[in-house]
């Protein structure tokens, strides 16, 4: 039997003239539409040199050719390694570095920079583009419409997601088609989709949430979804009427409330709003409720697991906590230290195990080993609590992961930049509440002997080596940063200091 979670997609397809992708500008696209052009996209990998195991970088914007090139990856045996589009040039050669793929993919517009920085890494670069001018899609249009699926194992890798680490050094956690197909039948069935349903579409596609939450729950359900390039509150309200269900960040969700248009009304004709990729604040949870009647469901995940928890479609959905296992993974509550099993109650660290968790990291043996215990349970580093009904919620998170606008920032990566730059002494880089991004990336600074900082120039000079979503809002300077007896920057304290800093 073919592993390969394309296969589990095309037996799915019930009818090839069934609606999959509707697109502003565009016709309707039906499933056959993306066995075709997927089929074509397999066929121009593999005229490429592409070999199955091949890892294929892809740094584009969201559009159409994205999804279909995703799946031409998926039928061809590549791994797919999707980057966001706010990585900056130095940040990307990082990843071709480590993960030596045979083909990056980008916007016409990258390309000549990119060339430049990859240099002799990277053997080809081609584009993509939304307008359709793109050097693969002039290439995928001579291509034959069918190929054969290729063989491959549930162990083997469908994607490469990097995900930063504590150090700064970015992580690539290894996901295989099992891990792909086992948690998108079991949202199919947590959430009931159903071919009837119609998911609004607006999150980027470079990582677990858009691309594989929410792409691969549609394909194996046969549902069909409105594929936006972005969240913008004009086009969500447009595209709302025709939508049965949503998936969003909380970001999305207090903008929405934020808008007068977004009422009981607007939101009647809706199966299900679904959130994720950062903790829903309960006050944003109850307000929705409490102007549409729609009780958001709140999941929990991560890029190396996929979804773990959700609260119920039937029953209770909790404001603050995020349900429980899904099918066919088992979470427990952990001392850090022992792994021993906490009892309900007690917060401890999230472990889990199950056909969802990720194989590894990418070429990082000790730092796989490192991250599961000896019965095979990955450590999350998050940290939690049962309550006694059995709800999981998130308390904290110990590997102090910063989540603003449902982008994952790791404040070790921001240091290093930070203290690169000349006018500054040494830094600390905290999250605090910020009503629209849910944390905000905040540094506080102390400034180098007979320099002095320039919040506005500090910005600018990070904007060429760290992605936007990962520059600090705000640059604070103080005298002296706050230490423990031992010399440690104490983070708590800043966060108490500066708690009100967005909420004024």
């Amino acid at each position: 039997m073919n592993g390969n979670l394309f296969t589990t997609i095309e037996a799915a397809i019930a009818d090839p003239a069934r609606p999959f992708l509707h697109a502003d500008g565009r016709k309707t696209l039906s499933y056959g539409d993306m066995l075709e052009t997927s089929a074509r996209y397999a066929n121009l990998l593999a005229s490429l040199g592409v070999k199955p195991g091949d890892r294929v970088a892809v740094q584009t914007d969201k559009h159409v050719d994205s999804v279909w090139f995703y799946l031409g990856c998926l039928r061809a045996g590549a791994v797919y390694l999707p980057l966001n589009p706010a990585y900056t040039p130095a940040e990307v050669s990082y990843f071709a570095d480590d993960a030596e793929p045979g083909l990056v993919v980008c916007e016409p517009g990258s390309l000549a920079t990119l060339r430049s920085t990859l240099g002799a890494a990277v053997s080809r670069i081609e584009t993509l583009d939304a307008a359709g001018t793109g050097t693969l899609q002039q290439l995928v249009r001579d291509m034959p419409a069918t190929f054969n699926t290729v063989v491959a194992g549930p162990d083997d890798l469908a994607a490469i997601l990097y995900t930063s680490g504590t150090t700064g050094r970015s992580k690539g956690a290894m996901i295989t088609h099992e891990n792909l197909r086992s948690n998108a039948m079991s949202l199919v069935e947590s959430w009931r989709f159903s071919a009837g349903d119609v998911l609004l579409h607006a999150l980027p596609i470079f990582h677990t949430h858009g691309l594989f939450v929410a792409i691969n729950t549609v394909m194996l359900s046969g549902a069909s979804m409105i594929y936006l390039p972005k969240f913008d509150i004009d086009a969500v309200m447009a595209a709302l009427p025709r939508a049965t269900t949503m998936m969003g960040v909380p970001t999305f969700y207090t903008r929405l409330l934020a808008d007068n248009r977004f009422d009981r009304a607007a939101a009647s004709h809706m199966r299900l709003f679904v959130s994720g990729s950062a903790p829903l604040s309960a006050e944003t949870h109850r307000g929705f409720t409490a102007r549409t009647g729609h009780a958001i469901l709140e999941r929990y995940g991560m890029t190396e697991t996929n979804m773990i928890t959700s609260n119920p479609y039937d029953g209770e959905r909790r404001p603050g906590a995020v349900g429980f296992a899904l099918p066919g993974i088992t979470v427990r509550i952990a001392d850090p230290e022992t792994g021993t099993p906490l009892p309900q109650g007690e917060v401890g660290v999230i472990e889990i195990e199950g056909p969802n968790v990720f194989s590894g990291y990418w070429r990082m043996p000790e730092k796989t080993e490192q991250e599961f215990r000896p019965d095979g349970f990955f450590i999350t580093g998050d940290l939690g609590y049962v309550d006694p009904e059995g709800y999981f919620t998130i308390s904290g998170r110990a590997k102090d992961l910063i989540i603003s606008g449902g982008f994952n920032v790791y404040p070790a990566e921001v240091e290093n930049a930070l203290d690169a730059l000349q006018s500054i002494g040494e830094s600390a880089v905290i999250g605090l509440p910020h009503a629209d991004f849910g944390e905000a990336v905040t540094a506080v600074v102390t400034a180098r002997p007979g320099r002095t900082v320039d919040e506005s120039a500090i910005r600018g000079e990070l904007e060429s080596v760290l992605a936007k979503f990962k520059i600090p809002k705000r640059v604070l300077v103080k005298d002296a940063l706050p230490r423990n007896a031992m010399g440690k920057i104490q983070k708590n304290a800043l966060r108490e200091e500066f708690a009100g800093l967005y909420t004024v």
